[in-house]
């Protein structure tokens, strides 16, 4: 590199930094958005089904059912209605004011007794939710099994409630499944492409628009130059916000760091780079604030959102929306983070993670390169 193009590309970053300064909308993006939606991910959103609406209906009249009613009521994952006819509840189900019905049947005692305690109730879901149709089923058996413990042990009898197979259930890396967890690296990664995308689009788009881009082609800058000047500012911003949002979720949210700063600031690196690349992309395309500002939210916060298994699970896509995702960088990202974040520096997620987000990278900057041209069409 010789002296005069180090001095342009100084001076470029310097003009970049006094713009970024001077304009409270980028601060905006940068500092004050991620705060906001990390405290809607960390406390607003949340897939932990906790205090799920559910009707006990006690056809039963017998201690041992009066008894499991009281568990249900004294669940912390239940808010529990008791009823006596499954008739009283069923527009409620219909309406979506319950999420499922427990019905203890006339024959609860009898059969309880015999030993068949595994069809002693009935569970009925709303399944319009699968999700939570699912944790009303589980929940339910929870209940119900610990009750059945608990019985067992009053009556003197233990061996009535023991299994036939004990299962001893350790979950790694989030012991309380706590979905924040989950959420919170995910949300980082989702606020990092907003600010590579959304706010380099519309900060360059702004410059055709008003003619400063033209003024610049006309220098002796080149286009490399034009580049580094371009992406060097926006990726200290885009540091500093990461910064801001690894400190807020470790301190605030008790999101644990498991990993190395060293793998953390890398990926992140590598990422921020694509998004970069990918927002002036589209700023060189639109030239212009509004097509770039609705570019950006559809190339790069939906895809990201939606299919880089943020909150659905890739798996769980069918195949074509799997094949999809491959070529979507916050993908490898949201994987990334989490592991650094829960798991630690696991060379076997991180490297292939890595080299592949380095080939999006490259990618999208040789197409900046190739669509910025230093003439005016």
């Amino acid at each position: 590199m010789t002296a005069g193009s180090f001095r342009r590309m100084r001076g470029l970053v310097r003009k970049e930094l006094a713009q970024v300064i001077r304009d409270p909308g980028s601060v905006l993006i940068a500092f004050v958005l991620p705060g906001v939606l990390l405290f809607l991910f960390g406390y607003g959103v949340s897939l932990d089904a906790n205090h799920v609406r559910v009707g006990v209906v006690l056809e039963s009249t017998s201690p041992e059912a009066q008894s499991l009613a009281v568990a249900f009521k004294n669940s912390r994952y239940f808010d529990t209605r008791i009823g006596r006819d499954r008739r009283q509840f069923e527009e409620d189900l219909v309406a979506g004011k319950l999420r499922g019905l427990v019905v203890v049947p006339a024959t609860f005692t009898e059969t309880l007794r015999s030993g068949e305690a595994s069809t002693a109730i009935q569970i009925i879901a709303d399944g319009s939710e699968p999700n939570t149709a699912s944790f009303v089923q589980n929940y339910v058996q929870g209940v119900f099994g610990n009750w059945l413990i608990q019985q067992s042990f009053d009556a003197g009898r233990p061996e009535m409630a023991a299994p036939r197979v004990s299962v001893d259930a350790r979950v790694w890396f989030n012991p309380e499944l706590q979905s924040r967890w989950f959420l919170l690296p995910g949300s980082i990664a989702i606020i990092m492409t907003i600010i590579g995308t959304l706010l380099t689009a519309l900060v360059v788009a702004r410059e055709w628009e008003r003619g400063t881009m033209e003024a610049l082609m006309a220098t002796p800058i080149s286009i490399v130059e034009l580049l580094v000047g371009k992406l060097t500012p926006y990726y200290l911003l885009g540091m500093g916000s990461m910064s801001v949002c690894v400190l807020v979720s470790v301190a605030i949210f008790d999101l644990p760091f498991r990993g190395s700063i060293f793998a953390l600031v890398g990926v992140s690196s590598i990422f921020l780079i694509a998004m970069l690349a990918l927002g002036l992309l589209i700023s060189t395309v639109s030239k212009n604030q509004f097509v770039a500002s609705q570019i950006a939210l559809v190339v790069g916060f939906l895809p990201s959102f939606l299919l880089s298994g943020f909150v659905f699970e890739i798996s769980s896509m069918p195949l074509p929306i799997q094949t999809l995702t491959r070529i979507i960088p916050a993908r490898y990202f949201v994987s990334s983070l989490q592991t650094i974040f829960l798991a630690g520096d696991i060379p076997s997620v991180l490297v292939p993670n890595t080299l592949t987000l380095c080939l999006i990278a490259v990618v999208l900057v040789t197409l900046v390169a190739r669509k910025t041209k230093k003439r005016l069409d």
